[in-house]
């Protein structure tokens, strides 16, 4: 793709307008790690969620959706939409809690709810664990996502793309350096402009390259037909539901995803009971009301309002691309081939925007957990913020190089991202529960992770079980979640509970649903008792129904499915309002004025 001066000069003027924003908050960052990592714990909910939308809109995404839906229709996107309802837990059972914890990590929460050497040892491992290896491969996914991409965009070779992209980082990188958390989330905000904005001008000529949005569905029936396939029926590429007898999506394969996946496994960005970036952002929020507010929006607006410009691109790159070796390119040819020449620039500023939010966010939050977890609590407790701040930056920097490397040899996104979900099952249940369950101990959350590692790692090597076949990944999914639910059950009955002293101070700081503290909360009568487990289970059900009706209704409109998409939306409608009514009912309904 040819790029012209004034398409360069956008993309020049993209880089230093970030930049001025790293500069802008520099010195609000440099005066202590609250201000570094949590932005001082001011920050309002519309921009703390805005700023999740934008760090889950890498540059890998809508290339990784276009390949779903190139491979699989419309219906392909159930790799993540099952992941709806975690999200939801996130946002009404565990918000508010989050916040109340007051930690600076999620990670440090192990020294909150546990004690003793248990405790300290699963802190600094999570740290480690989370903060290195698993960040890095993430960031490794999406640098690798920018390398095609630049490849593509410009015609060069990888190593050439690669240097392309470790110049991005570095700007990311001192941006995050500089500024800390309130310069990630200002850049965060600005690029989420830029890229929606692009995306849906993308869409618009996408479906304008193949005769219009009924073109576009008569020619996607051909292919239908030509498969043996009903329109709009099981297995059609228009289809929202998978054909369950689908090689891709067997029944088995789908039951896990909907009824397993969401709560048993770790995945970043949608971990049960909340974590990672997402915890980060909770904690950041101006209280506990605009952490709920925050993680409301990000759902919705990650789910239900972000997909369809991406899917219509999809859809539209079957049509004009049959024969794709790397359906994932789709996206990219559809830019090159169909946006008009005046835009270029601003869609390579896009996709510049796509990638550093989400780099940005993983650098700051990767770095916290090495300097807050590992380094000042184990190696020096007492010195200054100054010092602090000086060594996340400089963790900043090491996390930058080591991602750098992680891309050089790394071949697969999706093979990535199957790793993580293979490896964190069963593991979620642990962590919904150690709220919720005054039994639960620091070795619960040991022998998960130390059991999921194993068994999965086991099934696949020992077994011969394939996490690339559908029905072998169900298999290694509820094997796994199986076995190691037995096995932290057993562990946690086995050893004995957290001292009194313990328990009582986080059931004070965190005051979670009396149900099945009840032993702990006699020893605290002064605490007010909370029993709002039952509406909050109510407000996780409309959520629910409100993101897969706002999804749905949107997607059958654009299809011009008139009928049906304003009673998916009507749905929605409801569910939204119970909420809306349930939080006025307990007068939260003014933060959001």
């Amino acid at each position: 793709m040819k790029l012209t001066f004034i398409d360069w000069s956008i993309v020049a003027a993209y880089f230093l307008f970030n930049l001025a924003i790293g500069f802008y908050y520099r010195a609000r960052a440099g005066k202590n790690m609250g201000e570094f990592f949590l932005g001082g714990r001011n920050i309002p909910w519309w921009l703390a969620g805005t700023s999740m939308v934008a760090t889950t809109f890498a540059a890998d995404t809508p290339l990784a959706v276009t390949g779903m839906v190139a491979r699989n229709g419309v219906a392909g996107n159930w790799l993540w939409w099952n992941f709806v309802a975690s999200g939801m837990l996130t946002v009404f059972l565990f918000a508010r809690l989050w916040r109340r914890s007051g930690v600076m990590t999620d990670v440090e929460f192990a020294e909150i709810r546990y004690s003793g050497k248990p405790a300290a040892f699963l802190r600094g491992f999570r740290a480690v664990y989370l903060g290195i290896p698993i960040n890095c491969i993430i960031l490794g996914w999406v640098n690798l996502a920018m390398v095609k991409i630049l490849m593509l965009i410009l015609g060069i070779t990888k190593i050439q793309a690669l240097v392309v992209v470790l110049a991005m980082i570095a700007v990311t990188s001192l941006i995050s350096t500089l500024a800390g958390l309130w310069g990630v989330l200002v850049t965060d905000l600005f690029q989420f402009v830029i890229k929606m904005s692009m995306v849906i001008v993308l869409a618009v000529a996408a479906v304008g390259a193949v005769g219009g949005i009924d073109q576009m569905k008569n020619k996607l029936t051909a292919i239908d037909h030509a498969k043996g396939l009903a329109s709009g029926g099981a297995g059609s590429v228009l289809s929202f539901v998978p054909d369950l007898n689908s090689a891709w999506m067997p029944m088995i394969t789908f039951l896990v995803y909907i009824s397993v996946n969401w709560w048993a496994t770790w995945y970043p960005g949608a971990e049960p009971g909340g974590g990672g970036f997402i915890a980060q952002r909770m904690f950041s929020a101006k209280d506990e009301r605009h952490s709920l507010l925050a993680t409301l929006w990000f759902n919705i607006a990650h789910y239900a309002l972000r997909p369809w410009p991406w899917i219509l691109v999809g859809l539209a790159s079957i049509i004009l691309y049959p024969n794709l070796g790397d359906p994932e390119t789709g996206y990219i040819r559809v830019m090159i081939d169909y946006l008009p020449p005046s835009l270029r620039g601003l869609m390579v500023a896009a996709f510049a925007a796509a990638f550093m939010s989400t780099i940005g966010t993983q650098l700051n939050w990767g770095a916290s957990y090495l300097v807050n977890d590992v380094y000042r609590r184990f190696l020096k407790p007492n010195e200054t913020d100054k010092h602090y701040v000086s060594v996340s930056q400089w963790s900043t920097v090491l996390l930058t190089v080591i991602s750098a490397v992680i891309t050089f040899y790394m071949t697969s996104i999706s093979g990535a991202w199957k790793l993580l979900i293979i490896t964190g099952a069963g593991t979620g249940t642990v962590l919904i529960l150690r709220w919720y369950w005054w039994r639960i101990n620091a070795w619960s959350e040991v022998s998960a992770m130390a059991t999921a590692f194993v068994v999965s790692i086991a099934l696949q090597t020992s077994f011969g079980l394939s996490s690339d076949d559908p029905v072998q990944f169900a298999k290694i999914m509820l094997i796994t979640v199986g076995i190691t639910t037995v096995v932290w059950l057993a562990v946690t009955l086995i050893t004995g509970p957290e001292p009194n002293e313990i328990l009582v101070s986080f059931y004070r700081k965190v005051r979670p649903a009396v149900t099945f503290w009840k032993p702990i909360a006699r020893l605290a009568p002064d605490v007010p008792v909370s029993h709002d487990f039952g509406w909050n289970l109510l407000d996780w059900f409309c959520g629910c129904l409100l993101i897969y009706g706002s999804l749905f209704g949107i997607g059958k409109l654009i299809l011009k499915e008139s009928e049906t998409g304003i009673l998916f939306l009507t749905v929605a409608l409801v569910a939204g309002g119970v909420i809306y009514w349930d939080l006025s009912r307990r007068g939260w309904s003014s933060v959001m004025e």
